[in-house]
């Protein structure tokens, strides 16, 4: 790497110059280029934070487009503990007297006492049935174990759902068989047929007479109004219309009431997140937008084209009517808009259109023309693929992109300048060196002259 000297003849610090002249040459377009990016990503983070809150307002009104959503009904057990209900917006409103009497259980059966899992049961074959599907095991030297059995059953190919286990208790081993299917038409058989009578073991002590039920296969069995309903399973929807039950303890001679209604308060809760929603896109927008007088501070898009017309557009949407509807504005439902542009519901003249006309909100947001739709059109525009926020975000990426390739533009600009400036300055270097050496040579010269009348004095 070469050494550069300068300033051997003047005494001047070149290179502390150079860099000093320069840094002032590039630090105009530098502060400049810094400027325009800081600004450029100031918008894109206002871009961001807009669209983040207008997804969420998406999301919202998505959610509204459902009439089934808003119609729903409450389903209300007053003892959950017993039996716990939901309701479809099919679900007629009423209250129903409901006595669990019996919860529907899968067949359990188990063997006599073995002495081990390894005791040799026999040989033969085994049909086994889970209600009416059946498959058949044949029982030879290779599985004749009780632990060779349990798995034989377990790995048939056509188990129609029947698990085999062995548990070892106080009196000995045992085999469990257990259905995966519970109901009455699930019970367990075992049909056993010993091949080899006299060879002193005998495959039979499997067979079903020789079983003992650990827990039998039954229906679920309840009462509707002193009316009995037995079912294959401990939940159901074919009973009630629109209402699905699912029983979890069975309590004979215990009462209680099922409740279905109107589901209010799951109307005003969506009602209440749009209006959310909503406030949270407005608020921004006015952050975004704003102008403080005092101090001079604007929001960072204050004065941007682009969101007054997303302004204005919101709140069109809001104002505009719902054709054909007697409840068409939100300020119909009991919703109005204050001086900030915020949205606030007035509980009291909402929770009355509901009991006065409880499709009337769904309405007014999931007709074809309702405000979900109007919504979800609008502002899939700025939030969707390739929306106008997207292009925003596009364009606002390729101009600070731009400001790197003007860095390293005016990083080329500058290393030229500097290798001229220094350039210049040693060869001035040089020449103020050859002054210098003419001076000095001169200034030894003028010494050497004799004394002015010298001559005369000798």
């Amino acid at each position: 790497m070469a050494i550069t000297v300068s300033g051997i003849g003047s005494g001047i610090d070149i290179e502390g110059l150079v860099s000093q002249l320069v840094a002032a040459e590039g630090q105009p377009t530098s502060v400049r280029l810094a400027q325009k990016e800081a600004g450029f990503q100031a918008d894109l983070s206002a871009i961001g934070t807009l669209k983040s809150v207008l997804s969420s307002l998406q999301d919202t009104v998505s959610a509204l487009q459902d009439s089934d959503d808003f119609l729903k009904r409450s389903a209300i057990s007053s003892n959950d503990e017993l039996f716990a209900a939901a309701a479809s917006s099919s679900a007629v409103a009423g209250k129903y007297k409901v006595e669990v009497s019996q919860l529907a259980q899968a067949a359990r059966i188990r063997s006599n006492d073995f002495t081990s899992e390894t005791e040799i049961i026999g040989t033969g074959t085994l049909d086994i049935s889970l209600g009416s599907d059946s498959f058949s095991l044949t029982i030879d030297s290779g599985n004749q174990t009780l632990a060779g059995i349990r798995d034989a059953i377990n790995a048939a190919e056509d188990n129609p759902g029947i698990t085999a286990s062995i548990i070892n208790v106080d009196s000995g081993t045992r085999l469990v068989l257990s259905s995966d299917k519970i109901g009455a038409a699930n019970a367990i058989t075992v049909t056993a047929t010993d091949d080899a009578p006299l060879d002193g073991f005998d495959l039979t002590r499997l067979d079903s007479a020789n079983l003992t039920a650990i827990q039998p296969a039954q229906d679920a069995i309840v009462f509707i109004d002193s009316q009995q309903v037995t079912r294959d399973s401990n939940s159901f929807s074919d009973v009630i219309t629109g209402v699905t039950f699912t029983l979890l303890e069975a309590d004979v001679g215990t009462i209680e009431t099922l409740t279905v209604g109107l589901d209010s308060a799951s109307i005003t809760g969506k009602v209440n997140d749009f209006v959310e929603a909503y406030n949270s896109v407005s608020e921004t927008v006015n952050q975004l937008s704003a102008f403080d007088a005092e101090t001079g501070i604007a929001g960072t898009l204050q004065g941007d084209a682009g969101l007054r017309n997303l302004q204005g557009q919101l709140r069109q949407a809001l104002s505009d009517s719902v054709s054909g509807l007697d409840a068409s504005t939100l300020a119909s439902i009991g919703i109005t808009t204050d001086e900030n542009g915020q949205l606030e519901v007035d509980s009291e003249d909402l929770n009355a259109v509901i009991s006065n006309d409880f499709t009337a909100v769904s309405k007014l947001f999931t007709n074809e023309n309702g405000l979900a739709n109007r919504f979800d059109n609008l502002l899939d525009r700025y939030v969707g693929s390739a929306g106008i926020l997207d292009s925003r975000t596009e364009g606002l990426e390729s101009q600070i992109d731009g400001i790197g390739d003007d860095r390293e533009r005016l990083e080329s600009r500058l290393v030229v300048i500097e290798a001229r400036l220094r350039s210049q300055f040693i060869a001035l270097d040089a020449f103020v060196s050859q002054f210098q050496s003419i001076g000095n040579f001169l200034t030894q010269q003028l010494a050497s002259l004799p004394e002015p009348n010298s001559i005369n004095r000798n």
